[in-house]
């Protein structure tokens, strides 16, 4: 069996259908939290929340595997007149973009081995928001699959080192998800 890369199974996946351009109604509910200045969105694909921070003067950058997430993230841009950028990066084996930045966005996305490298990458006082779903999600959908959910009750215990601002796991827009909003201090 051939094992295809992360890269390759997100360019099918973003081939295969539309994907949302609303912004997260968690991300707009926070927006207060969200300081001016460099915002980097973790696993952006196509900005949705990008798009809406960028138009919201925030200087954003989506990072993604998926080469046609981003330039439908571009496409969308251009479209609107708004400055992002993107960077194609396999995070699971490639860096962050270089920081510092002022808010993270971490928005259905989750590799426990990188909260540490966010928090290096957020300025003193920078802020990480973002929504992940969790194994109660599993209770009404097959998708993520599990090794890609938090436990419940998990995320707190990832965000050590962080100043946990907001915190809310629940049922939203039929996904059970854990949001938050949390500080480097």
């Amino acid at each position: 069996m051939t094992r295809i890369s992360a890269r390759d199974h997100w360019n099918v996946r973003y081939r295969e259908r539309a994907w949302p351009e609303e912004p997260s109604s968690w991300l707009v509910e926070n927006l207060d939290a969200v300081p001016p200045g460099r915002v980097l969105d973790v696993a952006g694909g196509t900005g949705r929340n990008a798009l809406w921070l960028a138009a919201r003067s925030r200087d954003v950058t989506v990072v993604d595997a998926s080469d046609v997430a981003l330039e439908i993230a571009r496409a969308r841009a251009d479209t609107r007149g708004l400055p992002v950028s993107t960077v194609a990066a396999d995070l699971t084996t490639e860096p962050l973009p270089d920081g510092p930045w002022d808010a993270i966005l971490l928005f259905h996305y989750l590799d426990r081995r990188l909260f540490p490298a966010l928090l290096e990458a957020l300025r003193p006082r920078g802020v990480l928001l973002g929504a992940i779903t969790t194994v109660r999600n599993l209770e009404r959908h097959d998708r993520p699959p599990r090794r890609f959910v938090l436990g419940l009750h998990e995320l707190p215990g990832l965000l050590e080192g962080y100043e946990l601002v907001r915190y809310e796991e629940g049922w939203r827009e039929d996904h059970h998800d854990a949001r938050f909003v949390a500080r480097r201090p």
